[in-house]
């Protein structure tokens, strides 16, 4: 097994370093052709599957691809035509970029560019449909993920011998729908290269002192912010603090000590919180020991050397069009939930016997804005969070290993960048791909229904917040993780109301900005889809239509597979039946976000589709609606 620390790079490796630059070798030009066409090929696909733009579609017997279309868009006066398909999954479209071609007027050129795409799609949606901001996306992904691609940290021979945390920085290709997948809004291309995870950066957070009159704080039974926060703070930043209670006059048990990003700290909270600074009320206390790398999220950070807990920080950066802070309420709920959770499992003896992990949320701390002037509320509100999930070592057993879910449907690497062979390519080989693909859709699977079934909780598990875990690539369970805004639940449908959380109310103006941003509701299908919609439509569709495209496997197959794991749950505990009813997962068409649109014209209507469900084919007879 590697080692995460046997892949970073020193820091002499890492002081000396040239800021990897786009555009500035043959080789970056090379990636940047690839990447532009990627990007405005996973635009058009969405645009043409949220219903934004009409396309033609025929078959294509000359088509590079096995069994590949070809879609025609005009766009004004262009065509643009490329291969793909219409999937048996969701009739997902999913394009081969690499394809894409474009045709003109007689005095247009026919030259693929985003700039060119851009211009194109205003002239057919109209002036003032595509918002500045979207451009600003898009254009930053190309730049990011070509500067990614351009920055070779070695040639990983063996991938799969990767640990979990070190897989979180080899997997790159990040969202496979949203078209701007790595923009990071807020992000030079020095911070980029610095703070990105495939940059495999090694860091240290910096550290607040905050009366706890300007915190909000919570912890599950037997932890404390304050007792996590000198764990992992170190000698000279807990010597600072001494300096800082003696000159405030103030106990230890008076202050919370806040981890805070270093990119955070430069660029947004200086300025935020320039007045208690200059005061003295709130004291910059230096950088601490316990060194940390990057996940794919960015926020989040798994220590180096040790099993010590992730740090999830607020940052004020966009990255899939949503801004990476963490709100009071949120960080407050998170170890709320995490006991919540954690005692269902506890206490259920078929979730117990699955051998499933929640990742729990074991403390968080945050800004409390209700303590500053209503003028300051969009300078401080979310800017300074941070929660502590547990780590995935102290769950794995003796060889035991653990992948991300979103990357078992990634490609390798070549020692140049370029994609290569799936990942994972040797299991599949090694056992089988029904064997393989019926044990990973069971271990994954499992843990989803039974929340929903046995308990009554929609998960927002989509493939970078399901963890497998494995023995020599065998999937045998599965860890889950991200708690404190991905649950919802109605009470009155709740298995054990008796045992709710009492959770910290989302605040008016949150919920007025976030529609979407909610975990209590009385609409039952609101709590199916959010499950359906994050872990069947997106974590599972992906994996259908990857093993289709580079394995063979029939999309159906999956499903038959899916459905079956579902109807076997349903035969051996009859005594969840109306739950089943309520939260049906075999309906004909479920509702899923339609991202894009959301990103062109607000959500001030919801930006809902219409999926057709590839499960309703396998449902079982008699089944009728709650």
């Amino acid at each position: 097994m590697t080692s995460q620390a046997s892949w970073l790079p020193t820091r002499a490796v890492i002081e000396n370093s040239v800021v990897s630059t786009p555009f500035s070798s043959l080789d970056s030009w090379r990636h940047y052709r690839r990447i532009e066409q990627r990007v405005i090929g996973q635009l058009l696909q969405t645009l043409l599957y949220e219903d934004v733009l009409s396309y033609a579609v025929v078959p294509n017997p000359a088509a590079t691809r096995v069994g590949a279309s070809r879609f025609s868009i005009t766009l004004g006066s262009r065509c643009y035509c490329v291969e793909g398909w219409v999937c048996h999954s969701f009739h997902l479209i999913r394009l081969d970029h690499a394809t894409l071609s474009v045709s003109g007027a007689p005095n247009q050129p026919g030259t693929i560019s985003l700039q060119c795409f851009i211009t194109d799609l205003e002239e057919t949606l109209g002036e003032g449909a595509i918002q500045p901001g979207f451009v600003n996306e898009l254009i930053q992904t190309l730049i990011k993920d070509t500067q990614s691609a351009a920055f070779a940290l070695s040639d990983i021979a063996s991938p799969q011998t990767l640990e979990a945390d070190a897989l979180e920085r080899y997997f790159t290709d990040a969202h496979s729908y949203h078209p701007c997948y790595k923009s990071r809004l807020g992000f030079s291309l020095q911070d980029n290269q610095r703070y990105g995870p495939e940059f495999a950066q090694p860091l240290r957070v910096v550290w607040l002192a905050v009366p706890n009159q300007l915190a909000h704080a919570s912890a599950v039974d037997g932890e404390t912010c304050l007792g996590r926060a000198m764990e992992e703070a170190g000698p000279e930043v807990l010597a600072r603090l001494e300096v800082y209670l003696e000159r405030q006059q103030r106990r230890r048990d008076e202050v919370v000590l806040m981890p805070v990003h270093p990119w955070q700290w430069e660029n947004a909270l200086v300025d935020a919180l320039y007045p208690e600074l200059a005061s003295g009320d709130i004291a910059f206390l230096g950088e601490g020991e316990t060194v940390y790398t990057p996940q794919q999220s960015i926020r989040t950070l798994a220590p180096v050397t040790s099993h010590r807990p992730y740090l999830k920080l607020a940052m004020s950066i966009t990255n899939t069009s949503s801004t990476r802070i963490l709100a009071r309420h949120t960080v407050t709920n998170g170890p709320i939930i995490t006991q919540w959770l954690q005692r269902l499992i506890e206490t259920n003896d078929t979730a117990s016997s699955a051998g499933f992990v929640l990742l729990g949320e074991i403390a968080g701390v945050a800004l409390d804005e209700r303590a500053f002037a209503a003028k300051r509320y969009a300078e401080v509100y979310g800017k300074v969070g941070a929660i502590w999930r547990q780590n995935i070592r102290q769950y794995l057993h003796e060889g035991e290993q653990a992948a991300p879910l979103n990357g078992l449907s990634q490609l390798t690497r070549t020692s140049q960048g370029e994609p290569s062979d799936p990942f994972i390519t040797p299991w599949v080989e090694r056992y089988g791909l029904a064997a393989w693909t019926r044990q990973l859709i069971h271990v994954t699977t499992l843990p989803i229904i039974h929340l929903l079934f046995a308990e009554g909780i929609g998960m927002e598990s989509h493939g970078q917040n399901i963890v497998v875990i494995h023995r020599d690539g065998w999937p045998t369970r599965v860890a889950l993780k991200d708690f404190h805004d991905g649950v919802r639940f109605s009470k009155a449908h709740l298995a054990r109301p008796e045992l709710a959380p009492k959770l910290e109310p989302v605040p008016p103006r949150h919920a007025a900005l976030n529609r979407n941003s909610f975990i209590v509701t009385d609409d039952l299908a609101a709590v199916r889809d959010y499950s359906c919609d994050a872990f069947f439509f997106i974590a599972l569709g992906d994996m259908a239509i990857f093993l289709k495209r580079h394995f063979g496997l029939e999309e159906a197959h999956f499903w038959a597979m899916t459905a079956e794991v579902v109807k076997e749950y349903q035969r051996e505990h009859p005594q969840h039946a109306k739950r089943y009813r309520c939260f049906d997962v075999f309906t004909p068409e479920w509702e899923v976000e339609a991202l894009t649109r959301r990103r062109l014209f607000g959500d001030e209507q919801p930006q809902v589709k219409k999926v057709p469900n590839p499960l309703a084919a396998f449902a079982p007879e008699g089944e009728r609606a709650c």
